[in-house]
């Protein structure tokens, strides 16, 4: 096959800068990136996305997103932009250790939306990245995105996020809220601290982010959790799932979503070793029953959608729309998922 032709008089890439280097080896470098906002026809979900770094400090052992760093790398390889202090590793572990920051995310989604009409569409924050991973702290590359929407109205943003420092943005969230539809998505697997540290080492303790959760709501901001993901076998039963939807409403949670685990390529590499760790009794009969299909079996996702609306029933939420549909068929009331969300929670 040929190579496609390069392009003609191109410029010299800019090599990525070295900014920050943690005692336990993670390494944050700038990167120039070329565009911020990511097209539904790009990734083939229906709404627009904005991830401020790509790999995430927390690296929680289900994530689906790790052959998105593995993309960006061989992209600045084959533009000669990797620097030589960047250190060899595993596709899956430079998720975690080799932070890219877009430090100039900011002016590049302001320019963007003011070539673009999104319409009914929503901005998804953090698809592929936790925006308030332990980095944003320092670089607040999320919050400098947030403050290039003051000037619009009307946009509808979700920000999805394990950690507590999105409270540092309350008030900003809140302002934003009174011109825009603007939600704050919890993710939360378990309401067991020991449990959620078998399955994601760093990420803040869940009674943490119920916490957080509560600080949002408040503060006005429009905030629920997601269930992401619920595992077979592990944080499925009755009894765990009504102790995290007790938790939710106690904590104030606008609206609750979750399905089970979906096991693609990226987080088969990291997850399935982590069940031999910690859960080897499952490992067959997640074996068996991912054998063919990212999505656990159909029959298991019916029965686990009948229970969590059961639940909703119980504890008060609202029953989430049946189907997947544009923003403009899906309510938009306080205790409603929205659309992006409902989608979000199959990842």
């Amino acid at each position: 096959m040929l190579a496609r032709q390069l392009p003609l008089l191109a410029t010299e890439p800019e090599p990525w800068e070295l900014l920050d280097e943690r005692l336990r080896g993670t390494r944050f470098y700038q990167i120039s990136a070329r565009g911020v906002l990511n097209s539904p026809a790009s990734t083939h979900m229906p709404f627009w996305s904005v991830n401020p770094y790509v790999g995430c400090e927390f690296g929680c052992s289900y994530c689906y997103a790790r052959d998105t760093h593995r993309y960006a790398l061989e992209r600045a390889a084959a533009a000669g932009a990797v620097p030589a202090t960047l250190p060899l590793l595993p596709a899956a572990e430079s998720f975690e250790r080799n932070i890219l920051v877009k430090q100039n995310a900011a002016a590049l989604l302001a320019h963007a939306l003011a070539n673009r009409t999104l319409g009914e569409s929503s901005v998804v924050i953090g698809s592929a990245t936790d925006p308030y991973q332990p980095a944003e702290r320092q670089f607040r590359v999320t919050r400098s995105l947030l403050q290039s929407l003051l000037p619009h109205r009307g946009l509808h943003v979700e920000i999805i996020t394990k950690s507590t420092l999105v409270t540092r943005d309350a008030g900003l969230l809140r302002t934003l809220g009174e011109s825009n539809d603007i939600r704050v998505h919890i993710s939360l697997a378990t309401v067991h601290q020991r449990l959620a540290r078998r399955l994601e080492a760093r990420t803040p303790v869940p009674a943490a982010r119920l916490k957080a959760l509560a600080t949002l709501r408040q503060a006005g901001v429009i905030a629920g959790v997601l269930i992401a993901p619920i595992l077979p076998g592990i944080t499925d039963s009755l009894e765990d799932l009504a102790l995290l939807f007790h938790a939710a409403r106690d904590a104030g949670a606008a609206y609750i979503a979750g399905s089970s685990l979906r096991l693609g390529p990226a987080a088969r590499r990291s997850f399935l070793p982590q069940l031999v760790r910690e859960f080897p009794d499952f490992v067959s009969r997640y074996r068996a029953a991912y054998a063919h299909h990212d999505h656990a079996p159909e029959a298991y996702r019916l029965a686990l959608k009948r229970r969590i609306e059961t639940l909703k029933a119980e504890f008060g939420f609202e029953k989430s729309a049946d189907r997947f549909g544009p923003r403009s068929t899906m309510k938009r009331s306080d205790g409603a998922p929205s659309a992006a969300l409902q989608q979000l929670s199959l990842l």
